[in-house]
C-alpha cells in the first residue's frame, strides 16, 4: 500500500508576500540594469562626440582584411 504524503499548503496571504518580495527584488533589478545601461550609452555618446571619424574609420574594411 503507498503512503501518501500530505505537504502543507501555503496560505494565499503567504503566496501573496512572496510574489510582493520578489517583483519588487525584480524591479530593482531592473532599475539598476537600466542605469548601467543608460552610463554606458552616455560613455558611448561621448567617445563619439570627441573622436567621431576616428572611430569609424576603424570600422572600415581596408583591402585584403
Amino acid at each position: 500500500m503507498a503512503q501518501e504524503q500530505k505537504q502543507p499548503r501555503k496560505s494565499s496571504q503567504e503566496e501573496t508576500a512572496t510574489e510582493e518580495v520578489v517583483e519588487t527584488d525584480v524591479a530593482e533589478r531592473k532599475e539598476m540594469i537600466d542605469e548601467d545601461v543608460d552610463a554606458i550609452l552616455d560613455e558611448i555618446d561621448e567617445v563619439l562626440e570627441s573622436n567621431a571619424e576616428d572611430f569609424v574609420k576603424s570600422f572600415i574594411q581596408k583591402g585584403g582584411q
